[in-house]
Order: C-alpha cells, then sequence, then structure tokens
C-alpha cells in the first residue's frame, strides 16, 4: 500500500534581486502600536509606515505592508516574519522588519547551549532612539520630582508592559497598589483626563503623541529618572534574514541618508513627535 505524501511548509527567503524583479517591497510592522503602525480611516499611518514607504519609494518598489500580532517575545516575532513564519500563515515572510532593536549584546546572545540565538536574523541601520516616559496631570500633581510622588497617586501603564513590571516591584514593591491597568496606553490616557488616574508611563513617542493629540487637556511631561530600571533608552533598527546582506546595505543606506539629512526628524515631527538620534550617530 502506497505511502501518502507528506506535505512540507517550505519558507522561501527572496533575496535582493527577486525582490527587485517582483516590484514589491514587503515590509513588517505592528498592528494597532499608534504612533508607530496603525490604521485610521482606513489608511495605514505611522511613523514605521511612513519610513516603510520611503524605503519602498527609493527602490522603486510597491510597499506591501505585513501586519504584526506581537508574539510573547521578541524572538518570538522574528521567527514568525522572518525566518520561519507563523504556523497560521506558513511561508508568509517578510523582506524586512521594523522596530527591531539595534543591540549588540541582544543580536550577539547565545542560547543554553552556548550557540548564536539569532543566527538567522541580521539586525541593522538604527533609524530612532527611544526611552521610557511618563506625562501627568497638573491639576492633581504640582510637580514629579521622582517616582516616589507615585505612592499617593494612581498612575495608568498598559497592561503586560515593562512599565507595569517595574511599578509593581520597585521601591519594594511600594507603588503597585496605586498601578492602574489598562489595555492599551491610550485608554490610560482618557483615564487620566477623567481624574481615575494622575499620570501615565509608556515609551516617549507614545507619549508625545497621545499630548499632541490632546493638547487642549493641558497634561504635563516629567523629566525624573527611573531607578533600578533597567534600561532607560534604547536604539531601534530593522532586521532581514541573514542570508539577505545586500538588502540590509541598500536599506540601511537609505536610512543613514535619512537620518543624516534630517527627513527622519521631519517625519517624526509630523506626528508631533521629539525624535532622538541612535547612538550610532552620536559623534557625528
Amino acid at each position: 500500500m502506497a505511502m501518502p505524501a507528506l506535505a512540507f511548509n517550505i519558507t522561501h527567503i527572496r533575496d535582493h534581486d527577486e525582490i527587485i524583479d517582483s516590484g514589491y517591497l514587503k515590509v513588517a510592522v505592528y498592528e494597532d502600536y499608534p504612533p508607530y503602525s496603525f490604521m485610521h480611516d482606513g489608511q495605514p499611518r505611522g511613523v514605521d509606515v511612513e519610513l516603510a514607504k520611503v524605503l519602498a519609494a527609493e527602490l522603486d518598489l510597491e510597499l506591501r505592508l505585513q501586519w504584526m500580532k506581537p508574539d510573547e517575545t521578541f524572538d518570538g516575532d522574528l521567527r514568525n516574519h522572518l525566518w520561519k513564519g507563523h504556523y497560521l500563515r506558513p511561508g508568509q515572510i517578510a523582506d524586512v522588519m521594523l522596530r527591531a532593536p539595534n543591540d549588540k549584546a541582544y543580536s550577539t546572545m547565545r542560547d543554553d547551549l552556548g550557540l548564536p540565538a539569532h543566527e538567522l536574523v541580521h539586525m541593522f541601520g538604527p533609524y530612532q532612539q527611544e526611552r521610557w516616559q511618563a506625562a501627568y496631570n497638573p491639576k492633581k500633581i504640582d510637580a514629579v520630582p521622582s517616582i516616589a510622588i507615585f505612592q499617593y497617586h494612581p498612575v495608568g501603564v498598559e497592561e503586560d508592559s515593562i512599565p507595569s513590571f517595574y511599578l509593581a516591584s520597585v521601591m519594594n514593591g511600594q507603588l503597585s497598589k496605586m498601578t492602574r491597568h489598562y489595555r492599551n496606553l491610550a485608554l490610560a490616557f482618557e483615564a487620566m483626563k477623567t481624574g481615575e488616574v494622575h499620570a501615565v508611563m509608556g515609551t516617549q513617542a507614545e507619549i508625545d503623541w497621545l499630548l499632541a493629540r490632546n493638547a487642549e487637556a493641558g497634561m504635563q511631561l516629567t523629566e525624573n529618572a527611573y531607578p533600578n530600571m533597567g534600561k532607560q533608552v534604547w536604539d531601534l533598527g530593522m532586521a532581514v534574514h541573514d542570508s539577505n546582506r545586500q538588502l540590509a546595505y541598500a536599506l540601511g543606506d537609505i536610512t543613514e541618508a535619512m537620518v543624516l539629512d534630517g527627513r527622519m526628524a521631519a517625519l517624526y515631527a509630523e506626528y508631533g513627535l521629539r525624535y532622538m538620534l541612535p547612538s550610532y550617530y552620536a559623534d557625528i
């Protein structure tokens, strides 16, 4: 009796020449993640979407977005969108992923067996620096000289986020009882407007975006530090499959030109965001 043929999912990685010949560039961005990438009135918007448009246009290609739902870890996002594909949509691999950490320690880390953890991925092209930021309601708090004041004022954060875990553990857990969790930072900001919380904490870009969209509310930025938080400032760049270095070189050149000639900062300003130069360019 003949055995049935087994079906295997062969993931195909498009190389630079194939991408150019195809006429389109597939860029992976996170869905529902303003101000980076989101849908508004049926159109993709956000600073990462705008960057993706420039990358495709500079290569004389059509842009095709691949929307990402975040996995439990960023390692999962790399696996699902750059080298293996998600089991729910096998074979759907992006040519490049945006918002990848540009961090040597992360890109060269080793797994439990001592082998390279990210040997199938090449991370490159830093285009933005990000940091943690808080905003507060001046009608409820006079000033925020340090996080210690949050012992007495409720703070809104996105659930399962780094600020959520940080506020729950810092100062021996003294801030945990005043930490309020929301599905996203926009809902936390709305709670601050109604007085349910007196401050919110997230990334600088998210806070800037919400302040710009709610300027009439009169919320203020804090300038305090976050003791014992670990990495408070980090660079973000792009990632491709490790076999696709030629594409990385081309995209890296485009991004570097945008950073150096001011187009990247202007792109962020269009969304009401402060632009921070990646550390790679600190001495330029």
